[in-house]
């Protein structure tokens, strides 16, 4: 007899296949969707109709097996397959790809979720978002570019906004100093005509003569006195004397101006009324030095007024610490006088001694770059063996009038090695809003890159590393295995500016897909450990790529076919019990 549940039998195999094949047509048509996991439907039997439970095993029987027949198939659940896909290299620096079990975290309208595609893109307001706008999640840095563990904050990547400076702090020296140099014994002498303070030329200005309280006379050079500075004119004020052209070692000192004046004058370098007040600048602008150091070192430079009234400048010693002041060097600038220049300077030594001098560039904490000038001047030498030198470390850049910044004493061995220094550091002043002052380490001997002291032609001094740059822009940027994102900068620092995180869940088929290629968290997928790549099993980031779907496109056919059989075998029962109805049906006619 025909049985109308053999219908819904039917009709349950029609759905449940049917319903198979919608999940075989989304894995089909994501194939190519990245990232894409794939699904399977799996069924389940529903109740059975129980003729008999069945019956135990006597002395007379051995027993029956229950008399049961099924209702059908239902879909059990669908499971989905995050097995990783295939890697594709793209060459795109924002698309990532995971290799593990991690997932990237997003923040889209203030929910978190959770993808497996990487295929990410910024937005004018460079942060890093997926392709349907939801921000990527990582950790940020602080000031000095550490990464901020535990943190979750949306990735921002400034390109062509984000600038840089960092500050030199380190520099590094190599060369060799000529141990079979000239000891240096003088440096070289000017000195300027005669002052007096009257006009018989009997009275010698001294260092606390005052320009604007009385008038100096200097020789004439034929055996009169002329009126050099007029008090008057000088206390009337806008006087100043204008230093440029000045040689050190041949290199330019640049320009520098003293204003007579009892009070600071701005856009001078120095100020006063006597002519103590005019030595000292002279001497902060000339760099000249006779402070000992350590044991044998003493430079023997100064300024002074002699007993006869003139100005003697003596240099440092050591060739490279020679100056050259020229008559057209110094101007006297005196409004309406027109005194001419009493300020003429005679060369009447040489300076003497082995010496080197190298220049170099630092920066300042805002990225300003400023010349030093560091000397070794050859001092002595010992019976023991070795040398002594003292080295000058001087810059016009300096934000003080002194243009001298550090002194010390390095001492080599019999066998031309560094021994040690007294000094290995130099401090600059600035008043630019940068740190105040800018201290710089100088290592002399650090490792293959270290000063020596051995027989040869000439001394030679090279800076051969420094750390610090100047201003530059974020140009370009890579994501490591890691998720650090690391900046390149146009001023070729590279530094980290974020680190992307992943998280990883103890199911991750208990995820619930929230469209877009995106997952949130399920009552059974656990919650979510958050972590940097490589760390808990999260897997490894591969920058420059993403990764492809998981669809297996050959047993996807395969499970059509089945699906597609049970569905036509389902409709034929249908069919059959229909036939075998209507026979029954005829019967009764």
């Amino acid at each position: 007899m025909a049985s109308t549940t053999a219908l819904f039998t039917g009709l349950s195999g029609l759905i449940s296949n049917s319903r198979r094949l919608d999940v075989i047509g989304n894995n089909i048509a994501n194939v190519n969707t990245t990232a894409f996991k794939s699904n399977r439907m799996t069924f389940t039997p529903t109740f059975s109709r129980n003729f008999s439970l069945g019956t135990a095993p006597s002395e007379n029987t051995g027993g029956s097996n229950p008399g049961q027949v099924g209702l059908g198939v239902t879909v059990a659940g669908t499971q989905r397959n995050f097995n990783n896909g295939a890697i594709g290299v793209t060459g795109v620096a924002t698309d990532l790809a995971i290799e593990g079990d991690g997932f990237f975290i997003v923040n889209q309208a203030g929910s978190r979720l959770f993808t497996r595609s990487g295929s990410f893109i910024r937005n004018p307001e460079n942060d890093l978002i997926t392709q349907s706008g939801a921000k990527v999640m990582g950790f940020a840095v602080d000031d000095q570019f550490n990464v901020i563990d535990g943190d979750l904050v949306e990735l921002n990547i400034p390109v062509g906004t984000m600038t840089l400076a960092e500050q030199t702090r380190n520099v590094i020296f190599n060369g060799n100093l000529n141990a079979s140099g000239e000891v240096a014994t003088s440096g070289s002498v000017h000195t300027s005509r005669a002052f007096y303070t009257d006009a018989a030329g009997t009275t010698p200005v001294t260092a606390a003569t005052d320009l604007t309280a009385t008038d100096i006379y200097v020789s004439d050079g034929a055996g009169g006195f002329t009126l050099a500075f007029e008090a008057a004119t000088m206390a009337a004020g806008d006087s100043s004397i204008t230093i440029a052209g000045v040689e050190k070692g041949g290199k330019d000192l640049g320009a520098a101006t003293f204003a007579i004046s009892a009070t600071a004058v701005e856009g001078t370098d120095g100020f006063g009324t006597t002519f103590g007040d005019y030595v000292a600048f002279l001497d902060e602008y000339l760099g000249t030095d006779s402070t000992s150091i350590g044991s044998v070192s003493d430079l023997g430079g100064s300024i002074t007024i002699d007993a006869n009234g003139a100005i003697v400048v003596t240099g440092n010693e050591g060739e490279v610490q020679a100056l050259d002041i020229e008559t057209g060097d110094i101007t006297v600038n005196v409004p309406g006088a027109g005194l001419g220049n009493p300020l003429v300077m005679t060369q009447i030594a040489d300076a003497n001694g082995e010496s080197v001098r190298t220049s170099f560039v630092v920066y300042d904490s805002l990225g300003t770059p400023l010349t030093i000038d560091l000397s070794f001047v050859l001092q002595g030498t010992t019976a023991s063996g070795g040398t002594t030198w003292e080295f000058v470390a001087e810059s016009s850049d300096n934000d003080a009038t002194d243009r001298l910044l550090a002194l010390g004493e390095v001492t080599f061995d019999s066998n031309g090695r560094f021994v040690n220094a007294s000094n290995q550091s130099f401090s600059i002043q600035r008043a630019n809003g940068a740190v105040n002052p800018l201290t710089v380490n100088m290592d002399f001997d650090s490792g293959t890159d270290a000063v020596s002291s051995f027989t040869d032609s000439a001394s030679n001094l090279a800076a051969v590393f420094q750390d610090g740059s100047p201003i530059g822009t974020l140009g370009s940027f890579s994501i490591g295995e890691d998720g650090t994102i690391s900046g390149s900068f146009t001023n070729g620092l590279t530094r980290t500016i974020g680190q992307v995180a992943l998280a990883k869940f103890s199911n991750p088929e208990g995820l619930v897909d929230a469209g877009d290629n995106l997952f949130g968290s399920g009552p059974n997928s656990g919650t979510p450990l958050i972590a940097k790549p490589r760390d808990f099993g999260t897997g490894r980031v591969v920058g420059g790529a993403l990764e492809l779907s998981n669809v297996d496109l050959s047993q996807e056919f395969i499970n059509m076919i089945l699906a597609s059989t049970g569905y036509s075998a389902a409709s034929r029962v249908i069919t059959t019990t229909d036939e075998l109805i209507t026979q029954l049906l005829a019967l009764g006619r």
